[in-house]
């Protein structure tokens, strides 16, 4: 019996090693030298430390920044580890909230935040974008009028001309990948970066 079952249990472990280890040691040793920085996380670095990637959202609450999306994501409660709190950008809990349209809570926050958003800003509609999270709740980017709408709260918390803001914002706009693939966007962390090496 052993004869027979011998090759199917060859190359079970084969297959495990060519494709559990083999492989993706050799497409991590190529991406690391055709892609060093993508392979390395689209790390950040600023003054020698990282201060975030290119590819996770971060929670910024304050006035003077750009905000990202709303975040779903949750982690375990100190206080009671079978429950979870809320918290936003949680790179270890990637995930989407499941409250579906006729969720009762799903509108009560949608309208509290339309009206803290129309509270900034009374003349534009409210971007879908800053009210509704992702399906991952890591979404480093909002859409440019996300961007273009926050503008005007982030140029008078900073003492800034509200052109020179919304300049700044052209100037972070990513076009779609290829000419077609996507949506234009703007990186929150890159604009905020970028809004901090400016002067009033």
């Amino acid at each position: 019996m052993l004869r027979e079952i011998r090759p199917a249990i060859v190359f079970a472990i084969a297959l495990a090693l060519l494709t559990g280890l083999a492989y993706p040691l050799a497409i991590t040793g190529i991406a690391s030298v055709v892609f060093p920085d993508q392979a390395q996380g689209s790390l950040i670095v600023r003054n020698g430390q990282v201060i975030g990637s290119r590819l996770i959202g971060q929670n910024f609450t304050s006035a003077r920044y750009f905000h990202g999306r709303p975040s779903a994501t949750t982690a375990a409660d100190p206080a009671d580890a079978t429950k979870t709190v809320p918290a936003p950008y949680n790179a270890a809990s990637s995930m989407g909230a499941n409250l579906g349209p006729t969720s009762k809570a799903l509108a009560e926050r949608l309208q509290a935040d339309v009206g803290r958003l129309k509270a900034e800003n009374a003349t534009d509609p409210v971007p879908v974008d800053l009210v509704t999270t992702s399906g991952s709740g890591l979404d480093p980017d909002i859409s440019p009028a996300a961007a273009f709408f926050q503008a005007q709260r982030v140029a008078k918390a900073r003492q800034l001309p509200e052109a020179r803001v919304r300049a700044l914002v052209t100037e972070h706009t990513a076009g779609r990948m290829l000419g077609f693939l996507g949506e234009p966007r703007v990186n929150v962390l890159a604009l905020n970066l970028a809004l901090d090496q400016m002067t009033p």
